[in-house]
C-alpha cells in the first residue's frame, strides 16, 4: 500500500491528503501567490479550498501570520476562483 502524504490546513488545523489542499507561497522576492503545482520556491502554507475556509482565512488573517507578510486581496480572489 502506498502512503498518502497528509498536510495540515493552516485555517482549520485539520489534516487532509495533499491533493485536496492548495499551497499559498511567499516567494524569496516577497510576493505571495497561489501555487497549484506545489513546487514553487519559498515559504508555503496549505489551505483547504472551501468557501467557509477562505472566508475564515480572510477574516482572521491566519495566512498573513503563517507566511509572515501581508496577503494581497488578489490571492483570496484566486482562491475563490478555484472553488468555481
Amino acid at each position: 500500500m502506498k502512503k498518502i502524504p497528509l498536510r495540515k490546513c493552516v485555517v482549520t488545523g485539520e489534516r487532509f491528503p495533499k491533493k485536496e489542499l492548495v499551497r499559498v507561497v511567499r516567494t524569496p522576492e516577497g510576493s505571495v501567490l497561489v501555487d497549484l503545482t506545489g513546487k514553487c520556491n519559498g515559504h508555503g502554507a496549505y489551505i483547504h479550498v472551501t468557501p467557509e475556509t477562505i472566508a475564515k482565512a480572510k477574516k482572521t488573517n491566519v495566512l498573513a501570520r503563517a507566511l509572515e507578510c501581508a496577503i494581497p486581496e488578489e490571492v483570496y480572489e484566486n482562491l475563490e476562483k478555484l472553488i468555481q
